[in-house]
Order: C-alpha cells, then sequence, then structure tokens
C-alpha cells in the first residue's frame, strides 16, 4: 500500500534488524562474550548485589551520571568515594550542595552533582523515597535524568525490556548496519533507539544493554577497532563490505541501492576502503572551542601560624563551574597587550577589595591552558603579596582565606588545582 504523503520512507532493509533468528544470535554470541569478559566495575558489583530496588537504582542512577562525558578510569574512585559517603538516596538529600561539589571536584561538568542532589532530594520529599520503576517515569520525575540514563537505570535495575544509545552504542549500530548519515541528526538518533529496543534481550536487557556499551567500549573503539575479537563480527556489514568491498565503481552487495536512503552515506562522501569499519559513524564537523583569556590572582598572605594563605571567591551558582571556588579572576578581552592585563586586574581588584592595588605591584607568574569541552581558557596568572589581615565585603561575593592544604579539600576546578 502507499504511503499517506509526508511519511518518510521507511529505511531500506539492509540498515535493519528484520531476521528474528539473526537477532536471536546476535544476542546470544553479545552475552556469552558479556559474561566471559565483562570488566569488573564497581557498580556492577553493587547493582548485582543489592536486593533492595531502589538502593539498585540509586548505585546505577549514580555511576550512569558520573559516566557521562567521563571515561570509565576515572569515575571508579570517584564512585566509590561517593557511595561510601552517601550509601542512599536518603543520604544524598541530606548533604550539603557544597559537601557534593567538594566530591565532584575534577570530575567536570558540575551541574550534574548539583541535578543528581536535587533529583534524591525530589524522591524522597516528594514520592517517598521511592524511585519511579519505569524508563518512561524515570525521565518525566527526575531532573537531569534524560532517554538514555533513564533507560539505563530501568533495564539494569528493574529488568524492563528497553532500549539504550549512547556514543558507544551509536558507534557500534552504525557499523553493524553501515549506517553513514550524520549519526547526530535527530532523524538517525530516532532510528538508532528504534533499533536498540528491536535488539535488546528480553530475559536479559540489563546485561544486554552494558553488554553492547562494553563492546564499544572495549572492541569496537573508534579509531582501530579489534575487529578480529568482535562476538558480532558475522552480523557486522561494515566488516563484510570490508572483506568482501569492490574497488570497481559498480553498487556494493552491500549498499542498500536506494537512491536518497535517509541512513546511507552522502553520495558527497562515499566510502572509503582505507578506513574500512571506521568509515562509521559519520558526524557533522564539529565545531570549534571558543578561545577565552582570563587574568588571574593569587593574593597570598601569611596565615596566623606562619602558614601562607590564599584568597577564593565563590563562582555565581548558575553557567560554567557553577558555585566552585576559584583565585580572584577577569575576563579580557581579546588582544589585550600584558600592560593592559595588569591594569584591568588591578582595577578589578581595586574596585573589589577597597585596597590600593597598583599594577606594578602584580606578579606576573605564568600562564595555564585548561580545555573545557567547547571552551579553549587560558588563564593569565599573577601573584600579590599583602601584608596584614583584609577583609572582604560578603555582599560582594563569598570569599575565604585558606592554606594550600584547605584549598585542595574544597570546592575547587581542576584549571585553579593548576594554577
Amino acid at each position: 500500500a502507499a504511503l499517506p504523503a509526508g511519511t518518510p520512507a521507511p529505511p531500506p532493509a539492509p540498515h535493519l534488524f528484520s531476521d528474528p533468528s539473526e537477532i536471536g544470535a546476535l544476542r546470544r554470541n553479545l552475552l556469552a562474550w558479556y559474561d566471559r569478559c565483562k570488566r569488573d566495575l564497581p557498580w556492577r558489583a553493587l547493582a548485582a548485589a543489592e536486593t533492595d530496588a531502589d538502593r539498585r537504582a540509586y548505585a546505577v542512577w549514580v555511576s550512569e551520571i558520573m559516566l557521562q562525558q567521563t571515561q570509565v578510569a576515572t569515575v571508579i574512585d570517584y564512585y566509590n568515594r561517593w557511595m561510601q559517603k552517601w550509601p542512599t538516596l536518603q543520604a544524598l538529600a541530606q548533604a550539603s550542595l557544597e559537601e557534593v561539589n567538594e566530591l565532584w571536584a575534577g570530575l567536570g561538568y558540575y551541574s550534574r552533582g548539583k541535578r543528581l542532589q536535587e533529583a534524591a532530594k525530589k524522591v524522597v520529599s516528594e514520592l517517598a523515597g521511592r524511585m519511579p520503576r519505569t524508563a518512561e517515569d524515570l525521565q518525566k520525575l527526575l531532573p537531569g535524568v534524560g532517554r538514555y540514563t533513564a533507560g539505563a537505570i530501568a533495564s539494569i535495575s528493574y529488568g524492563q525490556a528497553t532500549g539504550v544509545v549512547d556514543g558507544n552504542v551509536i558507534r557500534v549500530l552504525c557499523r553493524l548496519r553501515c549506517i553513514g548519515a550524520d549519526s547526530s541528526s535527530p532523524a538517525v538518533i530516532d532510528r538508532l533507539w528504534d533499533m536498540a529496543d528491536a535488539l535488546v534481550d528480553r530475559s536479559r536487557p540489563g546485561d544486554f544493554n552494558q553488554a553492547l556499551m562494553e563492546l564499544g567500549a572495549t572492541v569496537c573503539v573508534p579509531k582501530a577497532p579489534l575487529c578480529r575479537e568482535c562476538p558480532v563480527k558475522q552480523h557486522c556489514r561494515a566488516q563484510r563490505r570490508k572483506l568482501f568491498g569492490k574497488p570497481t565503481p559498480v553498487p556494493d552487495v552491500e549498499d542498500c541501492g536506494a537512491g536518497g536512503c535517509p541512513l546511507c552515506p552522502p553520495a558527497t562522501e562515499p566510502w572509503d576502503s582505507s578506513l574500512g569499519v571506521t568509515n562509521f559513524p559519520r558526524k557533522a564537523a564539529k565545531k570549534q572551542p571558543r578561545v577565552v583569556r582570563t587574568a588571574t590572582c593569587v593574593l597570598e598572605r601569611r596565615g596566623c601560624h606562619g602558614a601562607p594563605e590564599y584568597l577564593i571567591v565563590q563562582r555565581p551558582s548558575s553557567g560554567l563551574l557553577a558555585g566552585l571556588w576559584e583565585f580572584p579572576s577577569l575576563p579580557l578581552d581579546q588582544g589585550l597587550q600584558e600592560e593592559k592585563q595588569r591594569e584591568a586586574l588591578a582595577d578589578h581588584l581595586r574596585a573589589w577589595t577597597g585596597w590600593p592595588v597598583v599594577a606594578g605591584g602584580l606578579r606576573f607568574v605564568g600562564e595555564v591552558v585548561h580545555i573545557f569541552s567547547h571552551i579553549h581558557q587560558t588563564y593569565v596568572v599573577y601573584s600579590l603579596p599583602l601584608d596584614g589581615d583584609v577583609t572582604l565585603d560578603p555582599a560582594l561575593s563569598p570569599s575565604r582565606w585558606v592554606t594550600e592544604e584547605e584549598f585542595h579539600a574544597s570546592a575547587v576546578s581542576t584549571a585553579m588545582k593548576k594554577v
């Protein structure tokens, strides 16, 4: 039957999993590999050992939020400290944001920790301490829980047969089915979610989703995938195409052959045989990071025990590095000469502290570069020793003097630790 006008055409069969026997074999092969090869990670051990569904869901949730944008190796230590300090939702709901930021310091994307704590408070105060029981409700009711995190919690903690799509899954599915359209486009992402839902193993959905992600993290990696070790290589169209790809301009057996297919690579970027499997996934060109320069002043005084102390101030409660502490800093206009930078910083400190700071008193220490995901930040660092006691007007912004040890125990960013 003809489709109603305006309906997008369904993608051709080569891009889908439509054969039940192939889906069954892929599930078995992937789960057998996962049982043999999975990494021993603390959140997996906790989820497997925990009989209480709410505590299990909390343990999975914390790990999934930490793992957004952050490598597994970095997360393990933070996760263990977090679960030791706040083993339950109720414990987290009673913590202060300052404590959360202190533990999170160095993990980046600080709004994650803040939202996790806000959501814990909501579960305790509005949901009687009971976590929502389906992916749909988790996403609807909890701040900071999107489609992926909701699917991960629901499948791993409650056994809901729902798929998940993260960066690893996108890469695996695009290779398995030669999906060469821009994998960050909403239309392609929707197709991948449909595919993940169709593939997920009905009896072990949590293990299956973790296996698919594990495959992307350890075998089907971005640059040099270990195709020989892959447990599902016989289901991989990109691998088959690499083995049987023809250098001739004749359409390949693995090409779907439908003109204007929404999932094939654009005609302007055909298959590059030197790339093989890594032809997939394709992404749109990355935006260049914004270049920012900031003058930062390390104000130093002798503390009461003779040890040096440094002034730190708190950032605003929204925006980049919200609520974290830093040395007094001032964003600089592009192309300012060194003298002008120094004068701007002296003016800023004078206005802000009321002390007679002169530009000549600021000693240039060096520059520190820190790359945030979307910002290339350079801190131009100065130091200024102060005699005697100075207090700041608390109305301007919260500030405090700290020893070096106290500084490292505070909620400060990795960039400030470099400074």
